[in-house]
C-alpha cells in the first residue's frame, strides 16, 4: 500500500498563501546550508508528485526552466524525473515531462493509487486538493514547515474540515534560518 504525504510550508500564524494566494514567504532569504542540503535531499525521496492545477501550473512553469536547472541543478533534475499526477477539471492537457492528468474525481482516484504496490505519493502545495483528501481521511503524513513569518491573512490548508482529526508528531528539525519541520502522521 501506498502512502500520501502532503509537504507543505506555513507561517507561523498558520497560513498556506498569503491573502493574495502568494506563496514567496516560504523562500527564506536568509542562507543556510543545512536547509539547502535538506531540500536537496528531500527532493530526492518524494516518489510520485501530486498537484492540484493551480500548484501543477506554477511548477510546471518553473522547473523545466534553464533559470531552475542554474539555481538547483540537482533539485530541477529530480523535479523533472519524477512521476507526476495532476488533478484538474479544466486542464486538458498536461506538457511537464512524466506528468499525468486525472481529471476525474481526486478522492476516488486517489484511493486506488493508494491500493498499488509502489513509491510514496506526496502533495506539494495545492492546497484545495489537501483539503479535499484530508477531509476524505485520505492524508497519511504532514510535513510541514514553518516559516517564521506573519502574514495577518491568508489562506490555511485545511479549509471545509469539520471533523477534528488526530496525529501523532513524528519528528522535528530546527533550521538556523528559521524554518522548523514538523512531522505528523494521522492515527
Amino acid at each position: 500500500m501506498r502512502r500520501l504525504a502532503v509537504f507543505n510550508h506555513v507561517s507561523l500564524d498558520g497560513f498556506f498563501t498569503d491573502a493574495r494566494g502568494d506563496m514567496s514567504f516560504a523562500h527564506n532569504s536568509r542562507q543556510d546550508p543545512e536547509w539547502d542540503a535538506f531540500v536537496e535531499q528531500n527532493a530526492s525521496e518524494s516518489g510520485t508528485l501530486v498537484f492540484g492545477r493551480v500548484t501543477y501550473e506554477m511548477m510546471a512553469g518553473f522547473w523545466p526552466t534553464p533559470a531552475a536547472a542554474q539555481m538547483m541543478p540537482a533539485v530541477a533534475d529530480r523535479m523533472n524525473a519524477f512521476p507526476k499526477i495532476v488533478f484538474s477539471r479544466t486542464l486538458d492537457k498536461v506538457t511537464w515531462k512524466n506528468a499525468t492528468l486525472v481529471p476525474g474525481d481526486a478522492a476516488i482516484e486517489m484511493r486506488r493509487l493508494k491500493k498499488e504496490d509502489g513509491e510514496p505519493l506526496t502533495i506539494l502545495g495545492s492546497g484545495k486538493l489537501v483539503a479535499s483528501l484530508a477531509r476524505q481521511g485520505l492524508v497519511d503524513d504532514y510535513h510541514l514547515v514553518v516559516n517564521p513569518v506573519l502574514l495577518g491573512a491568508g489562506r490555511t490548508m485545511f479549509e471545509g474540515i469539520r471533523d477534528r482529526q488526530r496525529l501523532k508528531l513524528t519528528g522535528t528539525r530546527r533550521f538556523a534560518n528559521g524554518n522548523v519541520l514538523l512531522g505528523y502522521e494521522t492515527m
